[in-house]
């Protein structure tokens, strides 16, 4: 780490030009190549995927999603000389738009189902010839601007379904200016100066502008979702200021001991430089975990993710360094009454504060004060601490996953409009018509009448259409329609009746295989894939981010200690989340109404907190280990790495609550939901797990916190997360760090 800070140190002029050239080449490349977002939901096994891969063998016209067209009148019937002459021509017009199959007019026999009973309301079928996914981002734009400019008095036209969703988009409104400022404004009050405020931000800024540009590359080779670049800008810039932020507060501490810039770049990039190497590997890993899932939609929002990560983890490992070695005297504000002009060395300090301001005796840090508290009463803190993280984790116990409907779309949106209107004039569950797909053996369509009665009789099913039949006569399409909303529970159950007690006994009867696809039924499916593989998930980050863990730190504790620890703070964040999105508690403060978790939540959540988590757990623990290290005191360790870091840590956290929040002002659900659901995690994680749950135990622990049995100490490789100097110096009795202390100074090992 020393040889790679001392080059950018050496060549810091050439380190920052390149960083410029690689972010603008990358941004340009990127804009003229221009993006290709395509979101893959293939499910292997499932009824859904297998009823799609029928439809696009045997009958292509419907093996693609459906969007609706909805017209309302407030006076008289659709049938009115007006409603006609406006929508027939709309309905002409979009069955002649790219990629579309054809269109289902409620004035046709074949859409005699389209209109309400009081003949108000009346929606045409957009049938497309491939799933939304798969289709280009603005497919629905045409089709978008020739209902909106239908204007006939007394007559409301919208357009729903997942291809006019994906074309109409959605904003996160001013995230990231408000990220940044609130960004800004913490580091102010931390620093105390614009320039010490400012250098994370430009280091996390520059690598993000080049990950986003690297992002709109790896569309054109790899699958990845329209909502990636923006969850990758949220998890990079909270990480990005947060590694920056690290070695800052280790400059500025060097820095005010000593006066020596270069020194001082060298000493943090040794230190907090290693510390953040290895809390970025952890985020990578748990990210990477998602492709344990198996489901390719995660596999896009994983790649997104780990290149911001890497990116902004580079910036601060190479071009922070040349910048401190620049403007690094003009970092450090000292404090007390004696305090000369900055870059001078002044008269002794007693210490430095948590963000590395240099301190006078009477001057002592709060975080010392509280580091005091915890050692004197550990068992109080550790106990409210847990109590308090498990009554936050109980809702997850009840936590439904599924995707939420276009009900939940801004009510500015044509989708929404539709929504509500198909709704009014029908029922909820007429935005989510399940597909039964039927194969006919020898071109047999004697059992489908049967089958549309069969299904029509069932509980939960208001509406079944007439069988639509592949030219070949191989394959037979029927759309029912739920009584309830896509989203419920109820159409859920419906979906699950049908599969495993309806259409079986039909099955059996008549030997005819009915399957149940479409949109809705994919979800479903998604979401219980997704429920399925989480064990395997969890298992796999948890057991190769503690076996990193045991190789840096070579303790048995730390490892098992940081797993719960983690667990525990995502699954209260996954409480509260749950209580907001899917229970409503204060869901109107964010602009939400109830529904379930997406399914793929549960998954990045994880992915990301426990990364997140790691950073404020190797921080805290690596300059615990230092003190351990050079003191070989286990309570002094702890109370000096906790007045050491707490400042920092909770000024970390604090930018992240804010830029994790910031995401709740859009208008996307499922990026309210994921940024809150951040926001609540780091917040418990920083204030609740690391300055008090984890001191706590370790001042319980004690120095069993650093035993390790001779065996696997002889078999670990030994990494240096302290740094050369903590390494080299002799500790307090005289014995060096890397000798065999005394038996009376350092527990035996087992």
């Amino acid at each position: 780490m020393r040889g790679l800070a001392r080059f950018c140190v050496a060549h810091r002029r050439r380190v920052v030009l390149a960083w410029i050239a690689v972010a603008v080449l990358v941004t340009v490349a990127s804009h003229a190549v221009g993006p290709n977002y395509v979101t893959v939901y293939s499910l292997p096994g499932t009824q859904s995927q297998i009823a799609h891969d029928l439809l696009t063998k045997d009958f292509k016209a419907q093996s693609g999603d459906a969007d609706s067209i909805v017209f309302h009148v407030s006076r008289g019937t659709i049938d009115s000389p007006a409603v006609r002459a406006a929508i027939t021509p709309l309905l002409a017009r979009a069955s002649t738009l790219p990629h579309v199959a054809g269109v289902v007019s409620p004035y046709s026999a074949q859409g005699a189902a389209q209109v309400s009973r009081n003949r108000a309301t009346a929606f045409a079928t957009v049938n497309y010839n491939e799933p939304a996914a798969q289709l280009p981002t603005k497919t629905g734009a045409p089709l978008l601007a020739d209902v909106k400019a239908v204007h006939v008095p007394g007559l409301q036209v919208a357009a729903g379904g997942q291809v006019v969703e994906a074309a109409e988009g959605f904003s996160i409104g001013p995230a990231t200016e408000i990220g940044v400022i609130a960004a800004l404004f913490i580091l102010l009050i931390t620093f105390g100066s614009l320039a010490a405020a400012g250098m994370p931000l430009i280091t996390a800024g520059l690598g993000l502008i080049t990950g986003v540009a690297l992002i709109g590359l790896a569309t054109r080779v790899t699958n990845m979702s329209n909502v990636a670049p923006d969850l990758a800008l949220m998890i990079g810039l909270g990480v990005g200021i947060d590694y920056s932020l690290f070695i800052v507060t280790r400059f500025r501490e060097n820095y005010a001991a000593s006066g020596d810039v270069e020194g001082s770049v060298m000493e943090a990039m040794d230190t907090s430089g290693r510390a953040i190497l290895l809390a970025g590997a952890t985020v990578v890993i748990a990210l990477l975990g998602m492709f344990a899932t198996g489901v390719a939609f995660m596999y896009g929002l994983a790649i997104a993710a780990v290149i911001a990560v890497l990116l902004v983890l580079v910036g601060s490992l190479t071009l922070l360094p040349a910048l401190l070695s620049r403007f690094g005297p003009r970092l450090v504000r000292q404090r007390g009454a004696g305090a000369h002009r900055l870059g001078r060395r002044r008269a002794p300090a007693t210490g430095v504060d948590g963000a590395g301001n240099a301190l006078t005796a009477s001057r002592r840090p709060s975080w010392r004060r509280w580091s005091k508290t915890v050692k004197a009463h550990p068992w109080p803190l550790a106990i409210t601490s847990l109590a308090l993280m498990i009554a936050l984790l109980v809702p997850v116990l009840a936590m439904r996953l599924d995707s939420s409907d276009a009900g939940n779309d801004s009510a500015s949106t044509s989708s929404r409009h539709a929504f509500d209107l198909l709704a009014q004039g029908f029922g909820p569950g007429f935005n989510g018509p399940l597909l039964l797909v039927a194969e006919l053996p020898h071109s047999n369509d004697t059992a489908l009448p049967l089958l549309r009665a069969l299904v029509s009789s069932t509980p939960g099913v208001v509406a079944v259409t007439q069988p639509r039949i592949a030219p070949a006569g191989t394959v037979a399409v029927i759309e029912a329609y739920p009584d309830s909303a896509p989203q419920a529970v109820k159409t859920t159950n419906l979906v699950n009746h049908l599969r495993d007690d309806v259409l079986p006994a039909f099955d059996r009867r008549t030997g005819l295989t009915v399957l149940v696809g479409g949109f809705t039924a994919g979800s479903i499916d998604f979401s219980h894939v997704l429920s399925d593989k989480l064990p395997l998930f969890f298992g796999i980050v948890i057991l190769l981010s503690a076996l990193l863990l045991l190789l840096i730190f070579r303790s048995i504790v730390i490892p098992i200690q940081a797993a719960i620890m983690n667990v525990l703070t995502i699954g209260a964040a996954l409480g509260v989340t749950v209580a907001v999105f899917q229970d409503g508690v204060g869901a109107s403060l964010l602009g939400v109404q109830k529904g379930p978790i997406e399914a793929w939540i549960p998954v990045l959540m994880f992915a990301v907190v426990f990364g997140l988590s790691m950073d404020y757990e190797v921080f805290l623990i690596s300059r615990v280990r230092e003190k351990w290290i050079l003191r070989r005191d286990a309570s002094a360790a702890v109370g000096d790495g906790l007045a050491l870091t707490g400042r920092v840590i909770t000024a970390a956290a604090a930018i992240m609550v804010c830029v994790f929040l910031s995401f709740t002002l859009g208008d996307e659900r499922t990026l309210k939901e994921f940024g809150f659901g951040l926001a609540v995690a780091v917040f418990l994680d920083a204030l609740v797990v690391r300055c008090m749950m984890l001191p706590a135990v370790l001042e319980l622990i004690g120095p069993l916190t650093w035993r390790l049995p001779r065996w696997l100490d002889a078999l670990l490789p030994h990494f240096n997360i302290e740094g050369t100097t903590a390494r080299a110096l002799p500790d307090l009795d005289g014995v060096a760090p890397n000798e065999t202390p005394a038996p009376a100074t350092t527990p035996a090992q087992v």
